[in-house]
């Protein structure tokens, strides 16, 4: 019952009243119970954030010295479920109407992660307020400039497409049959509408934002712009050839140290025709000696084989001469036979 709505209590009967009073301490107490329940579900999404966070970050670092393929799914499992659980408390701390009375608790306020200042590198856009005011509103005198007050609010500009039009003007000679163009400019990929901006895109969602190419296909889509699947995957593969000089020059510097860290990691590759999985490999390569004091640039190179069979890294590395960091698998052993590889245990 509102505060508008209360009959003339100067005229209410005693027993009206005294219902009046008892009905008002009811709904109070139904009040009481509802808030005590909300600070309790808050306080047990706050207790289980704190134990998300304490948990990813034991999974951290346990992941660069434990050998498990589950561990990284794990924790990126624990990161969408912390992601949700601190969206719903922003939400809740934005539809609050007005801040809940502070009940005193042993448990501590979760710490808010620090507003850092925004990068100096991104581009600026001023965006001027004047004041509507153009004399003093109060004694119609001259105004003049005191000062400005300052704040910057990140914005995210959506990527768009662009076409570009390469226009090749055609000239012929008055005196003679001679016609005169300037070369049609080179293509990323022979006969291919994409430009290197676009195939870079592609290449970046799908290896290092896992954004397979059909999501690609329907987020195109969205800005009326038709690309098959078939299509990105053809300019993956010719991206990939286009790659082949880069990779190659990079596998030369990597195996050029005298000090290697090799590994693999099983990767599902689709098995063409039934639809299926099977396990290929990725065999990681690492140059990076800093720890030593070594001033070179660290670097890191991939190789894929459609198996785990020793042949692979043998091949990988023959013509690598120095000191070899590697688990105990046995496909290794043969590298240290002739004395050109020594084994780091």
């Amino acid at each position: 019952m509102s505060v508008a709505s209360l009959p003339d209590l100067n005229v209410l009967p005693g027993e009206a009243l005294r219902a009046l009073i008892l009905a008002q301490h009811e709904q109070l107490l139904s009040a009481e119970d509802r808030l005590t329940a909300t600070q309790e579900q808050l306080q047990s999404r706050e207790r289980e954030i704190e134990h998300l966070q304490l948990l990813l970050a034991k999974l951290h670092r346990m992941q660069f010295g434990r050998k498990s393929e589950k561990l990284q799914r794990q924790i990126e499992q624990l990161e969408l479920r912390l992601e949700e659980l601190e969206s719903h408390r922003s939400e809740k701390e934005c539809n609050a109407a007005e801040p809940a009375p502070v009940i005193a608790s042993s448990t501590p306020a979760a710490a808010k992660p620090a507003r850092r200042a925004l990068p100096d590198h991104l581009p600026r856009q001023t965006r001027r307020h004047e004041p509507k005011e153009t004399v003093c509103p109060q004694c119609q005198g001259e105004l003049r400039k005191l000062g400005e007050d300052v704040s910057e609010m990140l914005e995210y500009v959506p990527a768009s497409f662009v076409v570009i039009r390469h226009l090749r003007t055609k000239l012929s000679c008055t005196k003679c049959d001679c016609i005169v163009q300037a070369e049609a400019p080179s293509r990323p990929i022979a006969r291919g509408m994409a430009g290197p901006g676009l195939l870079a895109h592609v290449l970046v969602s799908k290896y290092c934002d896992h954004l397979p190419l059909y999501r690609q296909s329907e987020i195109y889509a969205r800005q009326d712009v038709e690309l098959e699947r078939s299509t990105l995957a053809d300019w993956v593969g010719g991206s990939a050839q286009l790659l082949e000089p880069l990779v190659e020059a990079l596998r030369r510097y990597v195996t050029a140290a005298s000090k290697l860290h090799a590994d693999d990691t099983p990767v599902p590759v689709l098995a063409p025709g039934n639809g299926k999985t099977k396990t290929g490999r990725l065999w990681t390569y690492v140059r990076d000696d800093r720890p030593a004091g070594d001033s070179a640039a660290p670097a890191v190179w991939f190789a894929y084989s459609p198996d785990r069979k020793g042949e692979h890294p043998e091949r990988h590395l023959e013509k690598f001469h120095g000191t070899l960091q590697a688990d105990a698998y046995a496909g290794f052993n043969q590298l240290y036979e002739n004395g050109r590889i020594q084994q780091a245990a």
